[in-house]
């Protein structure tokens, strides 16, 4: 594994683990990478110092909790949005398109969509918006 500091075009800066230098160069080449702010696909590896530490100064690098302010936002509106909403999985799109038509009560909900249904659904001027985390996995 190997961790970098990024930086979009827009000047925003965020990091990143990768399995090996490959996998980001082929992540970079191929655009698959994303500023977690504005969305922008010019990703470039950022000026970072090495870390070195000794055996004695070791430290445990929690994974799970929230690393920049962003992030922190992010979580908190997730914990939100799963507190107060109904996920109704992968049957989403489905399920917004009956609300709309008066088949199923109106609630907030939460879950997946392909993206062809979700522009359908935007398409017939139902209200959606993509949310700003993927699907949390086991393993």
């Amino acid at each position: 594994m190997i961790h970098y500091n990024l930086k979009c075009n827009n000047d925003h800066t965020f990091n990143s683990w990768f399995d090996s230098v490959d996998a980001f160069d082929k992540l970079e080449k191929t655009k698959m990478l994303s500023c977690p702010v504005c969305g922008s696909d010019e990703i470039k590896r950022a000026i970072m110092s090495p870390q070195v530490s000794s055996s004695k100064t070791k430290q445990a690098v929690s994974l799970s909790k929230p690393a920049s302010e962003i992030e922190k936002k992010i979580s908190e509106a997730r914990k939100k949005i799963e507190s107060e909403s109904e996920n109704v999985g992968k049957n989403f799109a489905t399920e917004a398109r009956a609300m709309h038509e008066g088949d199923s009560p109106v609630r907030s909900i939460y879950g997946e969509a392909k993206i062809k249904d979700a522009k359908s659904l935007i398409d017939d001027g139902i209200p959606v918006i993509p949310l700003p985390w993927i699907k949390r996995q086991t393993n």
